[in-house]
């Protein structure tokens, strides 16, 4: 009986595995091209939307769609490993969102060396460390973040009537994303006397680090009132770390991508406004992209996703 049973449970896993199992093309056939997206992290919304434009995409053109994360943003050397070993199961493309602007170079390089065209996703490589080794990206497709970080420092100037003393949480030290956003804002208030930055740290774009980063601002700085986050979940966390501190109300918080919760906290007026960057677009647009390319199809060298200042309507309640 013992035995039955067993051979019957034999039966049973190998009908599961082989119904997960990609099936064979048959003859005449010719296998589905496969794209891989390489995300930052699937910790965070904004790269959950973009996986959801991505595989929408994939979907339509009838692609495979593979998509790997390490489960942080700051670990590079993750995000590195794992396309190394996506260039050796020979993907016909790549998508990436680089970890490190800088140490994302010679993962490129091997996957140039491979014949894997490149596709780089809302962070662009540092261009110093391209050109010197070489390398060869296809297209990049992202916002402009220089940009949004100037409309949010113009935004900034109008609420506080161009008097405040302000924090700001960075994104990654050297990463192209966060440094144009705070290059961005700070070029908007330079002119603006009354706009003083009285405090800026990296809380590594991480909702927890966002709360225990600002908690110590408030603490050395108490004369904050108003704060630029170069991501919503470091802004998430600094409203948790100013409602802590009985301050909510009176520090006036902007964020960077218009996440679901951004976007409720601005209806709820706890946050001023959120500079939106349509992720779910960037992921479709890879997806296209990658698409092409793997065709021998042109793309365009720079596709630009545009930006959206997000605040609450004029005379909401």
């Amino acid at each position: 009986m013992r035995s039955r049973i067993l051979a019957l449970a034999c039966c049973a896993l190998a009908a599961s595995v082989a119904c997960n199992r990609t099936a064979p093309p048959k003859e005449g056939e010719t296998a589905k091209p496969t794209v891989a997206l390489v995300l930052k992290t699937l910790n965070s919304p904004f790269f959950i939307e973009m996986q959801r434009g991505a595989q929408a995409e994939a979907d339509r053109q009838g692609i495979t769609l593979v998509v790997q994360a390490a489960e942080r943003e700051v670990d590079v050397d993750k995000q590195m490993q794992i396309i190394e070993n996506l260039i050796q199961t020979k993907v016909g493309a790549l998508a990436i969102t680089p970890s490190g602007s800088k140490e994302i170079v010679p993962a490129i390089l091997k996957a140039n060396q491979a014949g894997i065209p490149v596709v780089i996703v809302d962070t662009r490589v540092e261009t110093a460390a391209a050109m010197e080794a070489g390398i060869k990206i296809e297209t990049f497709v992202g916002s402009d973040n220089y940009e949004g970080g100037r409309v949010a420092g113009a935004e900034l100037i109008l609420v506080t009537r161009s008097k405040a003393n302000v924090a700001l949480l960075e994104g990654i030290p050297g990463h192209d994303t966060g440094d144009s956003r705070l290059r961005g804002f700070k070029d908007a208030t330079r002119d603006t006397p009354g706009i003083k930055v009285v405090a800026s740290q990296t809380a590594n774009w991480e909702r927890d680090q966002g709360f225990n980063v600002f908690q110590n601002m408030l603490q050395a700085h108490p004369e904050i009132d108003a704060l630029f986050a170069c991501n919503d979940m470091m802004a998430l966390g600094a409203m948790e770390a100013i409602a802590a501190a009985g301050k909510t109300g009176k520090i006036r918080v902007i964020g960077f991508d218009a996440v679901d919760d951004a976007r409720k906290a601005i209806e709820a007026g706890t946050m001023i406004a959120s500079v939106a960057q349509f992720p779910g677009e960037m992921g479709r647009l890879a997806v296209e992209s990658a698409s092409k390319l793997i065709k021998g199809e042109a793309v365009e060298p720079n596709q630009q996703v545009r930006i959206e200042l997000v605040k609450k309507a004029e005379g909401a309640k």
